[in-house]
């Protein structure tokens, strides 16, 4: 029942969402395909539901720029001013609302992070993928990007113990909010100083990780 009021008011945003922000949509695409270039949308496999992949779609931020080897130049080289801007106003997410209709994912929930990152999760925190993942979630309004992973992770497992229509529409507004004061923004909202993946295969390493993840078995 939980899921089904969910997936009911993420359709009755959505869709009137969608109509009004048509006109923004365009004009985000076409300033895209102006100062950035095709294809206008940065497409990605990320874990949904249950770790299964599905294609996350956002506006792209950055060029293709390659070195001589043609090897991509780093991130920070390649993301251009058009692509901070829409960043700093979450303005490359708007895609992603296709992602709720189709419903691949949720207005809130645990962020869909990388699939590489599946295998670094500990049981419990695996528990972040028995909800859609969410363009906006509790880790979010909470530190976003300046979390520890060991938090970050807590906090979207508490998410998903206590979630409710109510627990929803608070994340909504505080993200909203967020925005509208820009805090807690950075270059990418799904950034975070390192890597999870490396970070917890360095802690394995220095017999520091939690023993339940894959990697130290």
């Amino acid at each position: 029942m939980k899921t089904v009021c969910k997936r009911g008011m993420d359709l009755i945003c959505v869709l009137p969402g969608l109509i009004l922000l048509s006109p923004l949509l365009a004009a985000v695409a076409l300033g895209v395909l102006w100062k950035i270039g095709r294809p206008v949308l940065f497409c990605q496999a990320r874990p949904g539901l249950g770790g299964k992949p599905f294609m996350l779609y956002k506006f792209r931020t950055m060029t293709d720029a390659r070195d001589a080897s043609g090897k991509l130049l780093p991130d920070g080289m390649r993301l251009t001013p058009l692509g901070i801007f829409l960043r700093n106003a979450s303005l490359d997410e708007l895609p992603a609302l296709f992602n709720v209709l189709k419903g691949d994912m949720s207005l809130v929930g645990p962020r869909p992070l990388l699939m590489r990152y599946l295998p670094y999760y500990t049981p419990r925190e695996h528990m972040r993928h028995d909800v859609r993942p969410g363009i906006t979630g509790w880790a979010q309004v909470n530190g976003r990007n300046y979390l520890p992973w060991d938090e970050r992770l807590a906090l979207d497992v508490w998410y998903v113990d206590n979630w409710s229509l109510w627990l929803d529409l608070k994340i909504l507004i505080k993200t909203f909010l967020q925005v509208l004061r820009r805090e807690g923004v950075s270059a990418d909202p799904d950034a975070a100083e390192t890597d999870l993946d490396r970070e917890r295969s360095a802690r394995c390493k220095e017999g520091h990780s939690d023993p339940g993840t894959k990697e130290c078995r």
